[in-house]
């Protein structure tokens, strides 16, 4: 089997050196550069092509999101995923990760272990965000008023049942619980989410959560999400 090609890019030369031991000394994995400004991981992302960046928000000559929005708006680098880690778990990065394209966002104390599950789970498509995160995530995408954003009204172009889709999307639902609440079967909801990827031009479930925030679908529930992966 191939291995996932992750790039580590962090301003701190011993973390970017642990990241990147960690990388190369696990099963399915492999590291193929580092990065210590976000201009370098912009640079090495087009070079090497990973299917991973591990991105660090504060770095100089370009922050984290900053690269992060270079790297997943480039046709270069269309297949590459982000995976953001930090030691703050504030609004603004949170949002900002998302805004600009990544895929996943964990706290830098995170378990190794759950380290390497995320950069899996992020190689394959799926959108990861850290437990402690995902409350404050919904405060921020309800609390700030965005233009265009109307009272649930939902993106042109999406039948009944991939509103619905969507709506739960944005609520935090793995495709299980979509499939217990529409009462449809696994194919059915992933089919769904399939088409709601290709109609709103979306790169994985968690810019189909920020879709879902943007157009008002979703608005506070009062309970935190339940899900680590979306």
């Amino acid at each position: 089997m191939t291995p996932v090609r992750v790039l580590v890019a962090d301003d701190q030369a011993l973390l970017r050196a642990s990241f990147r031991l960690l990388v190369e000394h696990t099963d399915g994995l492999s590291a193929v550069g580092e990065a210590g400004t976000g201009a370098e991981a912009v640079a090495l992302a087009r070079r090497e092509r990973p299917e991973v960046v591990l991105m660090d928000v504060r770095m100089p000559r370009m922050d984290g999101i900053e690269a992060t929005r270079h790297i997943c708006g480039s046709p270069e680098t269309a297949g590459t995923r982000v995976l953001i880690l930090t030691m703050f778990d504030l609004d603004e990065y949170v949002y900002g990760a998302l805004r600009a394209g990544a895929s996943g966002f964990l706290l830098k104390d995170t378990l190794p272990a759950d380290l390497i599950a995320g950069i899996r789970l992020v190689a394959n498509g799926e959108a990861l965000l850290a437990p402690s995160v995902t409350r404050r995530l919904i405060e921020e995408f309800t609390r700030q008023p965005r233009p265009g954003r109307g009272p649930g009204r939902a993106p042109d172009g999406l039948t009944q049942r991939e509103q619905e889709v969507l709506t739960l999307i944005g609520r935090g639902l793995s495709n299980t619980e979509i499939a217990a609440e529409l009462h449809l079967s696994m194919a059915t909801v992933k089919t769904h989410v399939g088409r709601l990827l290709a109609k709103l031009h979306a790169r994985d479930r968690a810019q189909l959560v920020v879709v879902a925030y943007d157009s008002g679908l979703v608005t506070p529930i009062g309970s935190p999400w339940r899900s680590e992966a979306l």
